[in-house]
């Protein structure tokens, strides 16, 4: 078989695209440059208001990066598309990983398909798809989200399947065999690049997400009663997040990761900790929502203490450890110790950044006039604080957790790239990183991969904050 190159029959577009792009890099240029040297632009407005054209240079610059961009989507459109419909092999590289990412082009079609007919029908969800910011940022973030969930079918060779032929080898060589390609290249283990690229991305989906949404819980549920009844309880809960801050994140990270300390145990018993406030945020929610009903409200209660705590359960008790006492038989999932204590300390970390927030928020919400309406109303504080307060705070609280994902991407980058926490063979993006960085001189393409996915992911969570932040300003 011969290597593959990155066009293949494509090439023909290659000039194209160059030109395309050149040509949007100088009317960018010249757009920047018009915003302050030329004169006043004329402005066309519709009958609403709207400004529908801008005269002069400047018009004609902020026209011509609008049309050249859309002609830059087009031509790698054309890419992805030929090489789906082509032989494998045939489009290159490109068309190539194009044709293994079929499932998750069908996902992301699907999914803008139905959301952009029924925006209106789904609130601020809906509403991003008014931003073109925050739809771009959206796209990218769903993109690898379904690359993860098909991230079996996507993968060509196993992650850690070595093949000594193709040690540091370029992206599109193939098989000894003759049966494939490595996409990407081979690491110096002669792994394949593109696989370990896409199970990487299975990781950071499986943590990142989960464990920002943990640090909230724990947030929401100690920054409301702190802001909202302030005094002695505000004062101490706000000492311990600002003792937990006053610590440099990676050396926090990585006193909690280290060998010395997991072995002490003390990760684990941060988690019976951590992880029992979701179980209580979703008993106070309910309780102060049906207290008046209380047959209806038991009922739901006993169900969240009884899956949830099995959950809870679960979730902490890993066998060969200190904290190991469920019996196989009823232990729904085996959560390994190293991913454990990475989950922990994403947890630990952001608590208190969360917390600050959520009583910032507080502090602010419950001097508006329909909190003083629920006062006297008789309304208990509880009920207050979770069915008045904030689902007024839902707008910054939402934008700030696609930015917390990102910042938690990115530590879990910098955990694997030092080598703490996740085992050395792992794929995840920081790992794969800190292994290819060490040849980058002689084959940058194992650091470079994996880099840019990490960067890809972090940048589309940026965007869909900046997006939700937009559109939430509106309400």
């Amino acid at each position: 078989m011969d290597m593959l190159t990155w066009t293949g029959a494509l090439s023909a577009l290659n000039p194209v695209l160059m030109i395309a792009a050149g040509l949007l890099l100088i009317a960018v240029v010249l757009q920047i440059l018009t915003s302050f040297f030329a004169a006043d632009p004329g402005i066309t407005a519709n009958p609403d208001g709207t400004v529908a054209a801008q005269g002069g240079i400047y018009g004609l610059a902020e026209r011509a990066v609008r049309w050249l961009f859309i002609a830059l989507v087009v031509i790698c459109l054309a890419y992805l598309v030929a090489g789906i419909v082509m032989p494998m092999g045939k489009a290159g590289i490109v068309g190539a990983i194009s044709k293994r990412l079929l499932p998750v082009w069908i996902a992301l079609i699907v999914l803008f398909v139905l959301s952009f007919n029924f925006r209106r029908k789904l609130g601020l969800y809906g509403k991003l798809f008014d931003s073109t910011i925050g739809m771009i940022g959206f796209g990218m973030v769903m993109f690898w989200v379904f690359t993860a969930l098909f991230s079996n079918q996507i993968i060509t060779s196993g992650v850690l399947d070595q093949i000594a032929q193709l040690k540091n080898k370029a992206p599109g060589s193939p098989l000894p065999d003759g049966t494939g390609w490595y996409l990407l290249g081979g690491d110096h283990l002669g792994r394949d690049v593109f696989s370990r690229m896409i199970k990487g991305s299975l990781i950071v989906i499986e943590i990142a997400p989960l464990a920002t949404l943990f640090a909230f819980m724990v947030g929401i549920t100690l920054g409301l009663p702190a802001g909202y009844y302030g005094g002695r309880l505000d004062a101490v809960l706000s000492f311990l997040a600002n003792l937990i801050l006053a610590f440099p994140v990676i050396l926090l990270f990585y006193l909690l990761v280290t060998p010395e300390i997991v072995t002490t145990g003390l990760p684990q018993f941060m988690a019976v900790v951590l992880f029992l406030f979701p179980l209580i945020f979703m008993i106070v929610l309910l309780n102060s929502r049906y207290y008046v009903q209380p047959t209806r409200r038991n009922i739901m209660i006993a169900a969240v203490v009884i899956l949830g705590g099995w959950l809870y359960l679960s979730l902490i008790s890993t066998p060969d450890t200190r904290i190991s006492f469920l019996p196989k038989a009823i232990d729904l999932f085996n959560v390994p110790a190293n991913i454990l204590i990475v989950f922990v300390s994403v947890v630990f970390v952001n608590s208190p950044t969360v917390f600050r927030i959520v009583r910032g928020i507080t502090l602010d919400i419950k001097t508006r006039d329909y909190v003083s309406a629920a006062q006297t109303r008789g309304e208990r504080p509880w009920y207050i604080m979770l069915w008045e307060i904030l689902p007024n705070a839902r707008g910054p609280l939402i934008v700030d957790f696609c930015l917390r994902i990102g910042y938690t991407t990115i530590l879990l980058g910098t955990l694997g790239f030092f080598g703490l926490g996740l085992s050395p063979e792992s794929p995840d993006w920081g790992s794969t990183i800190n292994a290819g960085r060490k040849l980058l001189t002689i084959a940058p393409h194992p650091a470079i991969v994996p880099a840019l996915a990490l960067l890809s992911l972090v940048l589309g969570l940026n965007l869909l904050a900046d997006g939700l932040r937009e559109e939430s300003l509106k309400d």
